[in-house]
């Protein structure tokens, strides 16, 4: 049959990135707190490579053919022989995947110890060109603050409001999920949980207002950790917050290479 897609292109222009996206799969992640134990989630994957000049269009079937003959669990190495694998089916100089998907943490509430599943949405992206992959992890960790502002000048209280800490991370070697959550929850006035009875409640409002944080705050303390983190080699820290008393939310950036 012919093959139209290998035919010359219409407009002879090179494609940085052509692919598919938005596929559903089923993956396993190592989990650091049981040893040699996975959880099972469900990724939703993007894959593409660079498309020269003189071709007309790429296989996307091939795509789809790669990531059904992978079946690994997810992590550096396996990660990196599917970019392989989708760079030699395609023939392309590069290939790119990202994968997004949720990963559950059992909390215990701080007093009572109601346990209760928190999840954190997560992504592994890379890029592989040549021999050299460029590799990176990001999770998304919700966080409670106390305005130090309003504590300050109020009487009888403060405002308080959900915060999110994304957190991007290249690495050398093996970087736990684990990690980088606790790094953002430490970095609030206090973590999220998904179950707290009224002790709890408690506990977590004493411990919050004990520990106030402006978003400017939290951004730094969260970057401070990650430069000090012996795997990691570079970072972006984003955290926004959701303010309460504002029509608008309060945001700050560190990317590495800064003063932490």
């Amino acid at each position: 049959m012919k093959d139209v897609q290998s035919g010359p292109a219409d407009v002879a222009m090179p494609i940085d990135r052509v692919g598919v996206k938005n596929l559903q799969l089923p993956v396993r992640v190592r989990s650091r707190d049981q040893q040699g134990a996975v959880q099972h989630t469900v990724a939703e994957v993007d894959l593409s490579v660079d498309l020269p000049a003189e071709f007309k269009g790429t296989h996307m079937s091939r795509f789809i053919e790669a990531l059904q003959d992978w079946g690994e669990d997810l992590g550096y190495a396996s990660f990196k022989n599917l970019l392989e694998s989708v760079r030699t089916r395609l023939a392309a100089r590069r290939a790119h995947i990202l994968f997004r998907f949720p990963y559950f943490l059992q909390r215990r509430a701080p007093e009572s110890g109601s346990p209760g599943l928190m999840n954190y949405a997560c992504l592994l992206q890379g890029e592989l060109e040549g021999g050299r992959l460029a590799f990176m992890l990001g999770v998304d960790v919700p966080v409670m603050t106390v305005c130090p502002c309003s504590l300050a000048i109020s009487a009888g209280g403060a405002h308080s409001q959900r915060a999110m800490v994304r957190i991007r991370a290249r690495f050398t070697g093996f970087l736990w999920l684990e990690d980088l959550i606790t790094i953002a929850e430490e970095a609030g006035s206090s973590p999220v949980f998904a179950l707290l009875k009224r002790e709890d409640e408690r506990h977590v409002t004493d411990h919050a207002f004990a520990h106030p944080a402006f978003v400017e705050d939290v951004v730094r303390a969260t970057a401070q950790r990650l430069a000090h983190h012996p795997q990691v080699t570079w970072y972006r820290v984003e955290v926004e917050s959701m303010e309460s008393i504002h029509n608008h939310s309060a945001y700050a950036s560190i990317e590495s290479g800064g003063d932490v």
